[in-house]
């Protein structure tokens, strides 16, 4: 899988340092941060970049379809560098550390259930909840 910044590299997208610096913030998997957190770990790259460039480099990766937007249930919107590889969320309802997940099988289930009521399916969003290891462990203490 190609991260957000070779992706941008190929297209020949305009790399200004802050557009550089939200990319590699991006990279990586399991990958779900909020523009605040997004932010947060731009500045220590790039010092200079403002919270206001950040949101509009987010909203162009969006747009160019290289970032997908998603939102957790009450939750800050999170940013997702995989959008065209096939997953799902697991999310922890104390934290909301978001992991992506490939369950086998659900492809045929999604095939079966858009035919069987007669949908065109076009991309199917599944999150799964639970309590994360570290949360359960804080729990026991």
């Amino acid at each position: 899988m190609n991260t957000v910044l070779e992706r941008l590299r190929s297209r020949g997208w305009a790399l200004t340092p802050q557009r550089r610096v939200v990319a590699e913030v991006l990279s990586g998997d399991h990958i779900h941060l909020t523009a605040d957190d997004i932010h947060e770990l731009a500045v220590a790259r790039l010092p200079e970049i403002s919270r206001a460039t950040v949101y509009k480099t987010l909203n162009e990766l969006v747009a160019l379809g290289e970032v997908r937007s998603i939102a957790l249930g009450g939750r800050a919107k999170h940013y997702d560098p995989n959008p065209d590889t096939a997953h799902h969320h697991l999310v922890c309802d104390r934290c909301g550390r978001t992991l992506d997940v490939r369950p086998a099988g659900l492809e045929k289930i999604n095939l079966q259930r858009s035919q069987r009521h007669g949908y065109k399916l076009g991309r199917t969003e599944i999150v799964f909840r639970g309590i994360c290891p570290e949360c359960l462990t804080a729990e026991d203490k």
